[in-house]
């Protein structure tokens, strides 16, 4: 039995994929919103705690121009270096040539994350490199949306026990961010209202006891 490079969960079907159906998914979801939020990202260079329209203050040594994070994330090191490492990669190992590299940076990132996009079956389904790439990305879309959009607090409820379309036990770990009034599982789908939360604590208590 083989796992899933990203969440670890045991493959069904087919022993020789690289990503389960959810994993899969999620990275071409996340290929997806990433030319949208290199350009969100270009509201925050300017730094925390100034406003640009406001100019300079005097008497104090000048910051940077810009917030120095984003500017990595839409920096060449940032989201379209990421992206098209892994597009050469993957081109690579399919025993093409190396993909064309031209237009503005967000234009590269569009290229990029399409080029990823359009081979993401063959991605989950034989490149063995399939879950590192799938990581990187989805980490990458933390660190923008850390910036973009602050994650709310959350506590954690418990795994899921819906089921897969496999018919296996989903397992993957819910949180409740303040407020909520129900949970949706991002792997599996299954809802949980607020009246369920109990009991998947409790479950959670006596798995960690176990």
């Amino acid at each position: 039995m083989t796992h899933c490079g990203l969440c670890q969960r045991e493959l069904h079907g087919n022993a020789q994929a690289y990503l389960c159906p959810g994993c899969t998914r999620a990275t071409g979801e996340r290929l997806a919103r990433m030319p949208m939020l290199y350009a969100a990202l270009e509201g925050f260079l300017p730094p925390s705690g100034r406003r640009p329209e406001l100019g300079r203050a005097g008497g104090v040594e000048a910051p940077l121009p810009v917030s120095e994070p984003v500017l990595n994330l839409r920096g060449p090191g940032g989201i379209v270096g990421v992206l098209e490492d892994w597009r050469s990669a993957m081109q690579a190992d399919r025993g093409w040539g190396p993909p064309a590299v031209t237009g503005t940076t967000e234009e590269r990132v569009r290229a990029a994350a399409r080029g990823l996009s359009l081979n993401l079956e063959w991605i989950a389904a034989s490149w063995p490199m399939a879950g590192a790439c799938a990581e990187e990305i989805r980490d990458l879309e933390r660190s923008v949306l850390s910036v973009v959009d602050p994650a709310p607090r959350t506590r954690r409820l418990g795994n899921c026990i819906g089921l897969t379309a496999e018919g296996s036990q989903c397992g993957a770990v819910l949180r409740v961010a303040h407020g909520a009034t129900e949970v949706r599982c991002a792997w599996c789908g299954a809802m949980w209202p607020p009246d369920t939360w109990t009991t998947l604590a409790r479950l959670q208590q006596t798995n960690d006891a176990a």
